[in-house]
């Protein structure tokens, strides 16, 4: 591919960082990145900065090991690992979203109560999703981040072909054939937990059959560019507007 495509891809990953942030899914924390359209075998992740600051500047190029590829001495996310290994084990994945979101951390830890699809936004959830745990891989004495090879590796198992795993006190972690479907599964995704945890306080819940939540993600994300275009119009002004007010 050109480096017109690269330089499209790292601007849409610099979009995707202000939207996330934007959007309440991430805060100061967690993260979003995209694999290389000139090199499969690369994927691109900003600094260890928070993503509601990333620019182009901050982008670095990442191998498959999680080791930085171009001799950039940064410092880097300490879960970088998360995506190293699920782009290695999922050559269907482009980009990838860990965050804490907080409607949705609460799922990670409730043994009785999966997280499900329960509205025609998030039929990608599907019928089932996994919940990661760490000390079933690290034992009971963890910080419960992925900062390392092995723990990365076990996560992208539990993940399998989902697309989505939830970790255990800690957040969850979204995959994507783009860029744009990654940021809307991971809005979605927040959005689902929270009208489920509503929706809990009212009764039984009715939730999507399989076959709701293949035709409802078939129908939505082929219309990806309308929200995206909304939600990158309104992070550009949001960041537009506090740069000023610092100034």
């Amino acid at each position: 591919m050109s480096d017109i495509n690269l330089s499209e891809t790292l601007e849409n990953l610099v979009d995707a960082n202000l939207i996330l942030f934007n959007e309440g899914v991430l805060d100061a924390f967690g993260h979003i990145s995209v694999r290389s359209p000139t090199n499969t075998d690369r994927f691109y992740l900003a600094r260890n900065m928070a993503p509601g600051l990333v620019t182009t500047d901050d982008i670095i190029e990442f191998d498959m090991n999680g080791e930085v590829s171009d001799g950039d001495t940064r410092k880097v996310y300490l879960e970088r690992f998360i995506h190293s290994e699920i782009y290695k084990s999922r050559p269907d994945v482009m980009s990838i979203v860990h965050s804490h979101s907080p409607s949705v951390v609460p799922f990670s830890v409730a043994k009785e109560t999966p997280l499900r699809p329960i509205c025609h936004m998030s039929g990608f959830i599907g019928t089932h999703v996994p919940i990661f745990e760490i000390r079933d891989h690290a034992g009971d004495k963890t910080s419960l981040l992925i900062t390392d090879k092995y723990l990365g590796e076990s996560l992208s198992t539990e993940l399998s072909s989902n697309t989505l795993v939830l970790m255990r006190g800690h957040g969850s972690t979204v995959v994507a054939p783009s860029i744009k479907l990654a940021v809307y599964r991971a809005v979605y995704v927040e959005v689902n937990a929270k009208l489920q945890s509503e929706s809990m306080k009212l009764g039984p819940i009715e939730y999507l059959t399989p076959g709701e939540t293949i035709a409802s993600q078939a129908a939505n994300e082929g219309q990806v560019e309308r929200p995206w275009a909304l939600w990158r119009a309104r992070a550009r002004h949001a960041q537009k507007e506090w740069i000023s007010f610092y100034k």
